[in-house]
């Protein structure tokens, strides 16, 4: 069972990277605002923990822990990842209530208001979400 899951994970994670190419990564990590929050995915498959500690879970009874490597990049295609880049665009933009939305034009950023932020649609329709938070916290303030 272990190895048919393993070989599903190759053959999506190609699949994904494909689809997510490293300079988005890269992108995110050259930011003002970038720093790495508990609960982020580096592309090794370590999570981080806090404390410059990360942490990959290979199994249901096997805990790996490592510090920190310089230049690691995030797997922007993992949900907690791309919620902890939320929190960094939201604090970039000082509004605890951004958020975004897809639509006819591509994404749009909205603060609790509903104003929409004209500045930071940099984005087509299709576009990845992932690519959305990457350049709403490229262009902010």
């Amino acid at each position: 069972m272990t190895v048919i899951f393993s070989l599903f994970r190759v053959l999506t994670q190609s699949w994904i990277w494909d689809k997510m190419p490293h300079t988005l990564s890269r992108r995110a990590v050259a930011c003002g605002g970038w720093r790495w929050l508990r609960g982020m995915l580096r592309q090794d498959d370590y999570r981080y923990i806090g404390s410059g500690v990360w942490a990959r879970w290979s199994d249901v009874h096997s805990l790996t822990t490592a510090l920190h490597a310089p230049g690691q990049l995030p797997d922007l295609t993992d949900s907690s990842t791309r919620g902890c880049l939320l929190a960094l665009v939201r604090e970039a933009w000082g509004d605890s209530e951004m958020h975004m939305a897809l639509g006819a034009k591509g994404w749009v950023w909205l603060t609790g208001e509903s104003r929409v932020y004209d500045v930071v649609i940099p984005i087509n329709a299709g576009e990845t979400e992932a690519e959305a938070l990457v350049a709403a916290l490229e262009a902010a303030p």
